[in-house]
């Protein structure tokens, strides 16, 4: 096998998209904006650990945060054109792990119309991490 190196704009793409739960938040986010806890009733993390990736996301310009000035504040957040651009990858790494990845035993056969989003209104902390500036 050739030694080679990996080029430096793959390897950093690299470390984003495996970054724990980076890929499920784009993937959540390509249905069009959420709100914080939408996005967190999704995935069994913590807010703090949530605000943390969404922070990061937004550093890399894969995400924008908008801050709708309501009461209480409602927060929002968007995949950029960067952020869509990954939608093509996502879908193919979900027709690779349809395809390749066993379905474990005790949890039932997922469908894509499983994943289809349930809009919520949801009161949920917002004003204080908006508040925060997370």
């Amino acid at each position: 096998m050739k030694n080679s190196t990996l080029c430096p704009r793959f390897e950093r793409g690299m470390q984003i998209l495996s970054q724990r739960w980076n890929g499920l938040i784009i993937y959540r986010l390509l249905s069009g904006p959420q709100r914080f806890c939408n996005i967190q009733s999704a995935f069994p993390v913590s807010g703090r650990l949530l605000s943390e990736r969404l922070k990061d996301l937004e550093k890399e310009g894969i995400v924008v945060r908008h801050v709708y000035a309501e009461t209480p504040v409602r927060i929002e957040y968007e995949l950029t054109d960067k952020g869509r651009a990954l939608q093509s990858t996502i879908e193919c790494i979900q027709g690779w792990s349809d395809e390749w990845i066993e379905q474990p035993q005790h949890e039932e056969a997922c469908q894509a119309e499983d994943l289809q989003l349930v809009e919520e209104d949801c009161a949920c902390e917002e004003a204080i991490i908006g508040a925060k500036g997370e």
